[in-house]
């Protein structure tokens, strides 16, 4: 599957919304552990085509529910966990995923499939035969906004919901580098279509299991700091789990603490998998000021993300991923 070739005057955004147009049938998908940006823009994406007379389906792997309670407000009962019966006619429409591994489903990447790529992650692999990735939009969510002005779909109050949770969470409630004016435009006319902002905001941010507390508690009292401080890590271990009764769901947000601390250029939390999957620990990375792309790291074990954040997971022990972080941030920061 190969980029679209070069078109003169006549835009990404123009190529992926006129596949849009010209397409009936459509398969979305979005990245395994799929986080606000992933969840919103697949919901809007499926809202907006529906719109537009189109049939479209969504899927996520069952191993991926129940989703983290901040986003299950969220109208995402109608997701399939399994491939349609007429899958080999859809068109395959990729959100927020930077590579197809990331969703790591045979029938998703079977020859001859028709593959739509829609991103904005600097490092996205071009997997489609059609894609579309503005590396300078805040999310991917930003990027549907604009393609439902181009196909001039209405932003109706459902639509504007799933676009809104994208973007504040993509963003860090508009409190990271990736914010810039569109970001409170889009903002903006999201609240006219009818986004109450306090609501969202209490569901993502303000509904707290006393389990979670405790397990952030925990992970934080772990935190190691090496290298004069540069590099600061938190570890989950299954004990933790056990101790909290809390699960992985709960260990969204943790990342935040240990980037918070003075004097770090990357955090990063490791936490073990109890619950099983493709590897035995993930590990979550953050960039600070933005002077190790940690997402070059991640790339190392065979993730991915942005330059400030990013993530990969692996079958390596706690002592060794220690050992690995450090390295690849001594390379970058002392050459």
């Amino acid at each position: 599957m190969n980029a679209q070739p070069a078109t003169t005057g006549v835009t990404d955004l123009d190529v992926m919304a006129g596949e849009l147009q010209s397409r009936d049938r459509f398969l979305l998908t979005t990245h395994e552990g799929p986080d606000g940006d992933a969840l919103g823009s697949l919901l809007a994406m499926h809202l907006i085509l529906g719109q537009l007379g189109k049939d479209s389906v969504m899927f996520l792997d069952a191993s991926q529910f129940p989703l983290p309670l901040e986003y299950r407000f969220l109208p995402l009962t109608d997701v399939f966990h399994e491939a349609p019966a007429d899958v080999v006619d859809r068109t395959l429409v990729f959100l927020d995923c930077g590579n197809i591994d990331r969703m790591p489903v045979d029938f998703l990447q079977r020859d001859g499939a028709h593959v739509l790529n829609i991103d904005h992650h600097h490092d996205n692999t071009r997997f489609g035969a059609v894609n579309l990735v503005e590396v300078s939009s805040s999310s991917t969510a930003e990027i549907v906004w604009r393609l439902a002005k181009s196909l001039e779909a209405e932003i109706t109050p459902p639509i504007a919901v799933a676009l809104y949770v994208g973007l504040v969470t993509d963003t860090g409630k508009f409190m990271y580098e990736n914010t810039d004016p569109d970001s409170h435009r889009m903002a903006a006319e999201l609240i006219e279509a009818g986004v109450n902002v306090d609501e969202i905001n209490r569901r993502l941010y303000e509904r707290v299991p006393l389990e979670k507390t405790m397990l952030v508690a925990r992970a934080i009292q772990s935190i190691q700091r090496f290298d004069d401080d540069r590099l600061a890590l938190a570890y989950v271990a299954d004990a933790d789990y056990e101790a909290t009764g809390a699960s992985e769901l709960h260990t969204e947000g943790i990342i935040d603490h240990v980037r918070a601390l003075e004097g770090t250029l990357v955090a990063g939390v490791i936490r073990d998998k109890p619950d099983g999957g493709r590897t035995a620990r993930k590990v979550s990375l953050r960039s600070s000021d933005g002077s190790v792309d940690v997402s070059a790291i991640a790339r190392e074990h065979g993730g991915g993300g942005h330059v400030r954040a990013a993530g990969f997971g692996t079958d390596l022990a706690y002592p060794e991923i220690v050992e690995f972080v450090r390295g690849e941030v001594a390379k970058q920061l002392d050459g």
